[in-house]
């Protein structure tokens, strides 16, 4: 193990990688964001995560959620993911759910689960709104994640109520390009590793990474309302 983790033991120390062994994350939705999540925290020495989603993998999602190739097509989504997970990195206990938020709520709650984060790859309000929810009841903090066209906001949610930031709508997303998705995932999974290896985390705030009329990328930060 300390060869796998050689590199991330440069940067923290043999101490703090392998508490991570202790850490339990859940992964709410198995599509883009989750599959560039689970990669990038699949392989960081998390000892237990869970992956969430109903869906199966369609060809037309496969552009984008890396995770899967065209011979996943019709598989569920969470179960191509867990395997995927487990061929590269064996110290993770890895549990696949084929189920939507409300099954994972009434799971979690029947068999008492305490997780250490909660991170948001859905793809709609209702739902982030629900797990923002459940975050409040279990005490738990969520990072929350979206991606449209070429733009994406994310926030490490601890006190305050996405609801209070967001209006909560049916809207569907529009078309989304590739790099943004594996962008937004790369920065929900350095604010995780950062929170679970005790480094500092800014929370209640939301990153908002966009690309301006120029073509040149730039992060808007805003800090959130917590009373």
């Amino acid at each position: 193990m300390q060869e796998y983790f050689s590199r991330q033991i440069k940067l923290w120390g043999e101490e703090i990688q392998n508490s991570l062994q202790d850490k339990k994350i859940a992964i709410i939705g198995c599509g883009g964001l989750g599959c560039s999540l689970g990669i990038a925290l699949g392989s960081s020495g998390i000892g237990h995560i869970t992956l969430v989603d109903f869906d199966e993998v369609g060809i037309h999602n496969i552009h984008r959620q890396i995770a899967f190739t065209t011979k996943d097509n019709g598989e569920k989504k969470s179960e191509v993911l867990k395997k995927l997970l487990k061929n590269r990195c064996d110290y993770a206990d890895i549990t696949a759910l084929d189920m939507d938020f409300d099954g994972f709520v009434k799971y979690t709650q029947h068999d008492q689960i305490k997780y250490d984060l909660i991170l948001d790859a859905t793809d709609n309000l209702p739902t982030r709104a629900s797990i923002n929810n459940f975050s409040k009841q279990q005490n738990t903090p969520w990072i929350y994640g979206s991606v449209e066209e070429f733009h994406g906001q994310v926030c490490f949610f601890d006190k305050a109520s996405f609801e209070d930031v967001f209006q909560i709508t049916n809207r569907i997303p529009k078309g989304i390009a590739t790099p943004i998705v594996m962008n937004i995932a790369s920065l929900q999974a350095n604010l995780a590793l950062r929170y679970l290896t005790n480094l500092s985390v800014k929370k209640d705030f939301l990153y908002y990474c966009f690309f301006d009329n120029d073509g040149i990328f730039k992060t808007q930060n805003f800090s959130l309302p917590t009373s």
